[in-house]
């Protein structure tokens, strides 16, 4: 098992994309499902607002996480964002997640970042990685993750 970037990866960079979208986009025909995978493969490929999105392969893509400089229209001011932390369902319950975390933590580490911000609806599970409550906004809570604390 290894941790891959896949901005460097366009195979699995192309399955990230369409799990982001059914995980959390909005239902797609196979032909606009290719329209959209192209059009984030060049917006991913551009930096625009993806920093970094690390994947967990062993023969296939296993999970993900990413930071973007920004992640929704709420809180613009607020900048990197954890986000995207995914684990395909047969491979859940097996650490995955922390794996993923700490990479993307150690990452944003790397970048020179001192904190990170994610939101979720999720009540009891960032809190195991530090995340540390900031507030409520209209459809998720807002947490932090401070990287001084995660030597």
């Amino acid at each position: 098992m290894r941790l891959i970037n896949l901005k460097e990866n366009e195979e699995y960079l192309k399955e990230y994309i369409e799990l982001c979208s059914k995980e959390w986009g909005t239902p797609k025909t196979k032909a606009q499902m290719e329209l959209y995978i192209n059009k984030k493969i060049k917006n991913i490929l551009s930096g625009e607002n993806v920093i970094s999105v690390l994947g967990l392969v062993e023969n296939e893509l296993i999970g993900f996480i990413s930071l973007f400089k920004i992640d929704g229209d709420e809180r613009t001011d607020l900048t990197p964002w954890y986000a995207t932390m995914y684990v395909k369902k047969e491979y859940r319950n097996n650490g995955y997640s922390k794996i993923l975390n700490n990479a993307i933590i150690e990452e944003a580490k790397r970048l020179g970042y001192k904190k990170i911000y994610l939101k979720t609806n999720l009540i009891n599970y960032y809190e195991k990685f530090g995340a540390k409550f900031i507030e409520k906004m209209s459809k998720e809570n807002l947490y932090y993750i401070d990287l001084k604390q995660h030597m």
